[in-house]
């Protein structure tokens, strides 16, 4: 086996390994012989037209795991009831608008009572 197919079994191994803890099973088990497919030397011969021989049996794919029981989540503890801390945003920038068209108003008045000429 030259290094490029031992690297890609050392993934394949790796995807099955996955494959009996994970959930997605199946599909890891399936990328897992996929893989295998795509060693070096076995695309090698394939184009040069000759007919593949598979070097290494195809694995079946493991039987399903039964399904993991879950956990039941911790209850959380109640929630304090929310303080307000200050006035209301909304009546804050009301007041301010306010505010700030009067102290316009204001400022307008009194150009009049000095126009520049």
């Amino acid at each position: 086996m030259s290094k490029g197919d031992l690297l890609v079994e050392r993934g394949a191994r790796g995807l099955e390994e996955l494959s009996r803890k994970a959930k997605l099973s199946d599909e890891l088990a399936e990328d897992a012989v996929f893989l295998r497919k795509l060693k070096p030397s076995l695309i090698k011969t394939r184009a040069k037209g000759k007919e593949t021989v598979n070097q290494v049996p195809e694995r079946e794919a493991p039987a399903p795991s039964p399904p993991q029981a879950v956990r039941p989540r911790r209850q959380r503890k109640a929630k304090r009831p929310r303080r307000t801390q200050g006035p209301n945003p909304f009546v804050v920038a009301g007041i301010a608008l306010a505010a700030g068209i009067a102290l316009a108003k204001l400022i307008d008045w009194r150009g009049h009572a000095h126009p520049r000429n």
